[in-house]
C-alpha cells in the first residue's frame, strides 16, 4: 500500500482572484505562477461565504456558515464542532495551523470563553504554555492581526520577543504615525525580519522538518493575513508598484439604479445605513465608498505589494518542502479565505455585495504526477469542499455531517465536474442582512431574506456585472427557474448524519 499523501493548504486572506501574475500581467507573483503551472489553476473557485469566519469555519467542517453556526464575524465556531482533523488525528496524520486561525470573536462569546478575544491576545505567558489542541489541531502557532492592527499578540508576539524586538508593540498601534511613512503613512517601518510572514514561514518550516524525520503523513495549513487591509507593508513591497501605472478599478455611472438599496447608498457621501443595523453591531460594507481615483490607486498598489510579498513567503516555504524531499508525496492547495473590491462597481473591500470579486477565489492544487500540470480548469470549487476532499486523498470515510462534496476526481482530472452550482451564503444581521445567492456555470442569483429585491446576472453575456435582470420582464422565466433551483441546492445540502435503521 502506498503512502498516505501528507496535505498542505496555504491561504491568504481577502485576495481578490485575479491578483496573479498568470491572469494579471500588472502583478508580480512568480511562487503562485509556478505552482499553477505545475499543478492546476481552477478558475471557478467560490468562498461559502465572503467573510474569514464563516469561510474558515467552513474549511474544516465541510459545512455552510448555517450549519456549523460561526454564521457571521462576531460569532464563534462552537469548540466541539466535529472538524476534518477529528478523523485525520485519530487516523495516524500529525495535523498543524501556523498563523491566521480567526475561528473565535475578539470578545467572549457568552457561554465560551474566546482564546482569540482580548485580553487572552495579549496574555503571552498563557500563549508561551498553549499550542493547542485547537479545533482538532495538534499544534498551532497563532497571529490574529492584519498589518498594525492591535490584536497583536498570541505566538506571534512571543516569536518577535524571541528574536530581539523588545519594542514590538510599538509597531502594533495604528495610531502611532512614527512607525509608518510614505504617501497616506502606507510603508511600514516594521523591519521585514519581524514582519508575521516571517514567522509563518519560520514555524512552518520547522514543522515540515519535524514531520520528515518521523516519516508520518500531515496536514498542514500555512494561514498568511495579507493582503488583507489595512493597506501597510514594509519596504521594499510597499514602494514596488507605482500607482500612476496601475489600471485601477472603477464603477460605472447609474449601474446601481437597479440594484438593491444598500447599493445606491455607498455612494453617498453620509448614507444613512441604520434600518439594516438591526443589531446595533456594525456590518462590513455599510458605509459611503465614494473614494477618489488617486486614493484607489495608491491603495491597489500597496495591496498588490502586500501580495507580492506573500507570494515570496510562499515560495519559499515551497522550496523547502522540496529541500526535504516532501514534494512529490504533498498535495499543495492554495487559495483564500474569500475575494476583495478594489474599486470595481464603486465599492471597496467587503460587505454584501456578491460580485465576483469578493466571492471568487485564486485556487491552486498542485500533487505531482498526479493532478494535471499546467492545466486550468472551469469546474466549480466551493472551500465547503476541501474538508472532504483531502479526507478522500486520505483515503478516510468523510463524515455525513459534511456538506461539502469530494472534488478528488475533478482535482485528478477523471471527472469533469463533481458540482453544478455553488452557494454562498451571507449574514451579517438576523434578518436584515441574510442572503443567498446561487452560482451555476452561467447565471448567478441572489435573494434577500424576506425582500421584494435580489440580484441576477448573466456571467456569460455579462461578465462585468452590471445588468441586474431580476426585474427585467423578459428575465421572469429564468428567475424563477433559478429561485426554484436555489431551493433545491439548499434542500440537497441538508446532511443526513443519523442513518435510518426501521421502517415505520
Amino acid at each position: 500500500m502506498s503512502r498516505r499523501p501528507n496535505i498542505l493548504l496555504i491561504t491568504t486572506d481577502q485576495q481578490h482572484w485575479d491578483t496573479l501574475g498568470c491572469r494579471n500581467p500588472e502583478i508580480q507573483t512568480p511562487s503562485l505562477d509556478a505552482l499553477a503551472e505545475e499543478g492546476t489553476l481552477f478558475e471557478r473557485a467560490y468562498c461559502p461565504n465572503p467573510t474569514c469566519t464563516p469561510t474558515r469555519a467552513s474549511i474544516i467542517t465541510g459545512q455552510y456558515p448555517s450549519q456549523h453556526g460561526a454564521w457571521t464575524l462576531g460569532t464563534m465556531l462552537d469548540p466541539e464542532a466535529p472538524t476534518l482533523n477529528d478523523v485525520l488525528g485519530p487516523s495516524g496524520y500529525r495535523t498543524a495551523l501556523i498563523g491566521k486561525a480567526h475561528f473565535q470573536p475578539l470578545q467572549e462569546a457568552e457561554g465560551y470563553r474566546s482564546l482569540e478575544s482580548y485580553p487572552t491576545l495579549h496574555d503571552l505567558p498563557f500563549w508561551r504554555r498553549f499550542t493547542g489542541p485547537y479545533y482538532g489541531f495538534e499544534y498551532v502557532q497563532l497571529c490574529r492581526n492584519h498589518a498594525d492592527e492591535a490584536h497583536a499578540g498570541e505566538h506571534y508576539g512571543i516569536w518577535m520577543e524571541e528574536k530581539g524586538l523588545g519594542d514590538w508593540r510599538d509597531y502594533f498601534r495604528p495610531d502611532n504615525e512614527a512607525k509608518k511613512t510614505g504617501d497616506g503613512g502606507r510603508t511600514w517601518l516594521l523591519p521585514q525580519e519581524f514582519h508575521y510572514n516571517e514567522f509563518i514561514v519560520e514555524r512552518s518550516a520547522a514543522k515540515l522538518e519535524e514531520y520528515a524525520e518521523s516519516d508520518e503523513p500531515f496536514f498542514l495549513w500555512a494561514s498568511f493575513p495579507d493582503p488583507h487591509c489595512p493597506y501597510l507593508v514594509p519596504e521594499p513591497w510597499a514602494s514596488m508598484y507605482d500607482p500612476n501605472t496601475l489600471t485601477v478599478p472603477q464603477g460605472v455611472p447609474g449601474e446601481h439604479a437597479n440594484n438593491p438599496p444598500h447599493f445606491q447608498l455607498t455612494q453617498e457621501d453620509k448614507p444613512d445605513f441604520s434600518a439594516w443595523k438591526e443589531s446595533g453591531y456594525g456590518i462590513h460594507g455599510m458605509h459611503s465608498h465614494t473614494r477618489s481615483l488617486s486614493e484607489l490607486a495608491k491603495d491597489l498598489a500597496v495591496y498588490y505589494g502586500m501580495m507580492s510579498y506573500t507570494d515570496d513567503a510562499v515560495g519559499r516555504l515551497l522550496r523547502h518542502l522540496e529541500a526535504l524531499g516532501l514534494a512529490e508525496e504533498t498535495v499543495v492547495v492554495f487559495t483564500t479565505d474569500h475575494g476583495m473590491l478594489l474599486g470595481q462597481h464603486g465599492l471597496s473591500r467587503k460587505g454584501p455585495f456578491h460580485y465576483e470579486d469578493l466571492v471568487k477565489l485564486p485556487f491552486i492544487v498542485r500533487y505531482p504526477g498526479r493532478v494535471p500540470s499546467g492545466r486550468s480548469s472551469n469546474a466549480l470549487q466551493s472551500l465547503v469542499d476541501l474538508a472532504p476532499t483531502f479526507l478522500s486523498f486520505a483515503d478516510l470515510p468523510i463524515p455525513p455531517r459534511m456538506s461539502g462534496v469530494d472534488q478528488k476526481g475533478v482535482w485528478l482530472g477523471n471527472q469533469e465536474q463533481a458540482r453544478d452550482h455553488v452557494v454562498i451564503e451571507n449574514r451579517h444581521e438576523p434578518t436584515t442582512i441574510h442572503v443567498k445567492t446561487y452560482v451555476d456555470s452561467r447565471f448567478k442569483l441572489t435573494v434577500y431574506y424576506n425582500q421584494p429585491y435580489g440580484e441576477l446576472f448573466d456571467l456569460k453575456n455579462d461578465p462585468g456585472e452590471f445588468k441586474n435582470l431580476w426585474n427585467d420582464p423578459e428575465s421572469q422565466t429564468l428567475k424563477a427557474e433559478l429561485i426554484k433551483r436555489l431551493l433545491f441546492a439548499e434542500m440537497g445540502k441538508e446532511p443526513l448524519y443519523m442513518p435510518r435503521i426501521s421502517g415505520a
